[in-house]
């Protein structure tokens, strides 16, 4: 199986090539005269890379040979969604294979592959076979599930992608390649339709488009540089503000770890039990140390959120926070993970770990910004003005605090119904408090930051 998916792959890939004929390319090769012209400039080996100048589609057409690029652009996003798919179609088969007890056949394992491919997009699943026999959703998307999706498409990107190509050219590549990864998202969705757990049709049809679009669109702007704003607003881009608020997004998430494995080796011997009650033969140990280890960024985010000060909701209505608890004690699903949550107000340690989620995120912007206020240490003709920096402070509070957002929104969702139909943090709560410490006082430490890179050796106004 896994030798007929990889001939599949291969064969997909090598498709465009093939609709490329080697004639095509000559005879434009010779009756372009602008192809004529850049042969012998790129022959030369210690020839100078010409500036880069507007891209047009004149370009585009003498590059591939008369054809517009669509259907390749279009295979390589087929490719990303089947080697995404087929990866944990390969897991859950293997652990299908060794499970001591399979109840069906493999065409559940693949449907449940399926199922956790779209889930990781955010598209939510519909469990039909319950106790209750009502249905129970489940919208808790794991984020490391999501990393495996997000790479594959950012490497299509890389490779339908000229290295001469404008910010037009990326945004109409990450479309067609968005177009063919959302037609295999497609079909994925009408296979899962018949099987135990399914997938939401509307929400997949939300989900996994903005999902394919933001990261392709990002992954081309970062490989062309994003289209120039008009205008004043074109000081926007060179605040460096978007590069400062990723790096403190990455470095209150980084903080959020840290306090989420302390807690967790805190409780490490419940965490050990429950890992021993749930799993009773190897595949079953396996398949939870798996899903456990899916779930680790979704408890960093959890963490980061309580340490931001607004904490999390657990079993739908107990809201878990440092300084207060809200709701009745919880009946939480035995789960390893769960066993690292605080206790109600939290321990003075807890507390004090929990101060460093937004402080690393505050020092880490502000560092990111003072170094992009002023690029030359102590070279005053090249930095930027005092109220330019604080603009851009707070331009990255708010691009972290959407950024925030959006990872709590994919980091909580539900479970099933009833004490099960709520967890992790609020996404509008967390991301207006990431944007409050971050803007309230990330722009007096940028400030900091912009005058100690100054320094008083500069010279200039």
């Amino acid at each position: 199986m896994s030798a007929l998916f990889a001939a599949t792959v291969a064969a997909v890939r090598s498709l465009p090539a093939r609709l490329r004929s080697p004639r095509r390319s000559a005879e434009s090769a010779t009756t372009d005269p602008g192809a004529a012209r850049a042969a012998p400039r790129a022959a030369r080996p210690g020839a100078r890379r010409p500036e880069r100048r507007p891209h047009d589609e004149s370009d585009d057409t003498a590059e591939f040979g008369g054809r517009r690029p669509g259907g390749a652009c279009a295979a390589e996003g087929l490719v990303a969604a089947g080697l995404g798919a087929g990866a944990l179609a390969v897991v859950v088969l293997a652990l299908w294979t060794v499970s001591p007890h399979p109840d069906d056949g493999p065409g559940n394992a693949t449907t449940l592959a399926v199922d956790l491919w779209l889930l990781a997009h955010g598209a939510g699943l519909v469990r039909a076979d319950t106790l209750g026999g009502t249905p129970a959703p489940v919208t808790l998307t794991p984020l490391l599930l999501a990393l495996v999706p997000g790479w594959l498409l950012r490497r299509a990107v890389r490779v339908a992608l000229p290295a001469d190509s404008g910010p037009g050219r990326a945004l109409t590549t990450a479309l067609w390649i968005t177009g063919g990864y959302l037609a295999a998202a497609a079909a994925g969705v009408l296979y899962t339709l018949d099987g135990p757990i399914r997938v939401d049709p509307l929400s997949a049809a939300v989900a996994v488009p903005l999902f394919a679009l933001v990261v392709t669109v990002t992954a081309g702007w970062s490989h062309t540089g994003p289209p120039l704003l008009p205008g004043r607003a074109q000081w926007l881009q060179e605040t460096d503000a978007p590069r400062a608020a990723a790096a403190g997004l990455a470095a209150m998430c980084g903080a959020g770890t840290v306090l989420a494995a302390i807690a967790l080796v805190g409780h490490a011997g419940a965490a050990q039990s429950l890992f021993g009650q749930l799993a009773g033969d190897w595949s079953g140990r396996i398949s939870l140390l798996l899903l456990a280890c899916a779930l680790v960024p979704n408890a960093a985010v959890w963490a980061a959120a309580y340490g931001l000060g607004v904490g999390f909701t657990v079993g739908g209505g107990v809201w878990l926070a440092p300084l207060a608890t809200g709701g009745d004690d919880p009946r939480l699903p035995p789960f390893p993970l769960l066993a690292a949550l605080p206790g109600e107000g939290g321990a003075p340690l807890t507390l004090a770990l929990a101060a460093l989620v937004p402080l690393t995120a505050i020092s880490v912007t502000a560092f990111f910004l003072g170094r992009a206020a002023v690029p030359v240490r102590a070279d005053r003709t090249t930095a930027t003005s005092a109220a330019d920096t604080a603009c851009a402070a707070l331009l990255a509070a708010a691009l972290l605090g959407l950024g925030t957002g959006v990872l709590a929104l994919l980091a909580g969702g539900a479970l099933g119904t009833g004490g099960l139909a709520e967890f992790g943090p609020a996404p509008w709560l967390t991301a207006a408090a990431a944007f409050g410490w971050v803007a309230v006082l990330g722009t007096p430490a940028a400030l900091l930051a912009r005058a100690w890179r100054d320094g008083p050796r500069g010279t200039g106004p």
